[in-house]
């Protein structure tokens, strides 16, 4: 995943829950019809309705291994990261794991590895962890606490269409405002597509986050590609493989302190 430099300079899952309920005595039973779509009127009724699509069923733990390209200078960079994840609040991405290096996102703050030791941390979160999976696993309130202090309003609430599906649009000015910060969700899936705000190393140019190529996963859902645009251009595409779902998975991974130590599902396999 994405570990976007959104607050800091360097960078960064259609279910359709049918319902029957026979009626056991008639001659022609009936489904019941299904749940009236909750009233979306702000960003924490639609946090809200993301959560209850999924409450009980979004798994809790996840492993990936990412394919990284980066565009630096003009030139494409290429790298495998291996990621971990525990819901909700919980990634690490080592982006070098033979030496020790990578992110760490634990205890509503931001790590940086490198060499297996802890080089700093300071307080922060992952937006797109946020919006594409903690929300399925933890209050929706608490969702949207911490998408305000990222600096996502929770209004105005508008419709849009993106790749040629509806979307529930949280943020922005109006149709023509593709730079102010706003999430994208798709209407039937309630899944995060698309997130928008000014580029941290230049707010003139807008950073641009992409969830595709959504995929079942257990009883919940990844997007195996995300694409990063800045001013326009993509700089960061990521591809996940290996995509294993509520594996067992030890909390010392999330330990800064112990990262070297931690046992790792990558190393193990290897």
């Amino acid at each position: 995943m994405t570990s976007p430099r959104l607050h800091l300079s360097r960078r960064r899952l259609a279910t359709c829950v049918a319902l029957a309920l026979a009626a056991g005595a008639c001659a022609h039973p009936k489904s019941a019809p299904a749940p009236a779509a909750a009233r979306i009127t702000s960003g924490e009724t639609l946090l809200a309705a993301m959560h209850d699509r999924y409450a009980g069923k979004w798994y809790r733990t996840m492993t990936f291994r990412q394919t990284t390209t980066a565009v630096r200078n003009g030139a494409e960079q290429k790298a495998t990261w291996y990621e971990t994840m525990m819901l909700p609040g919980r990634l690490r991405i080592d982006t070098d794991i033979e030496h020790g290096t990578g992110t760490l996102y634990a205890n509503d703050s931001q790590y940086v590895v490198l060499n297996n030791a802890l080089r700093r941390g300071v307080a922060g979160h992952n937006p797109l962890l946020v919006l594409g999976f903690d929300v399925y696993g933890q209050p929706a309130a608490r969702t949207a606490a911490v998408l305000r202090d990222l600096g996502f309003p929770m209004t105005p609430v508008r419709e849009g269409t993106w790749e040629n599906r509806p979307v529930w649009i949280v943020g922005g000015s109006g149709p023509n405002d593709l730079h102010s910060s706003q999430f994208w969700v798709d209407k039937e899936r309630l899944l995060f597509v698309r997130l928008l705000q000014p580029f941290a190393g230049d707010t003139s140019q807008t950073s641009d986050i992409r969830f595709e190529d959504y995929r079942p996963a257990g009883n919940g859902w990844v997007a195996a590609r995300v694409e990063g645009y800045t001013g326009g251009k993509r700089t960061l595409l990521e591809e996940y493989a290996d995509i294993r779902v509520d594996p067992a998975v030890s909390d010392q991974l999330f330990d800064p302190r112990k990262w070297g130590a931690a046992p790792h599902w990558a190393k193990s396999s290897r």
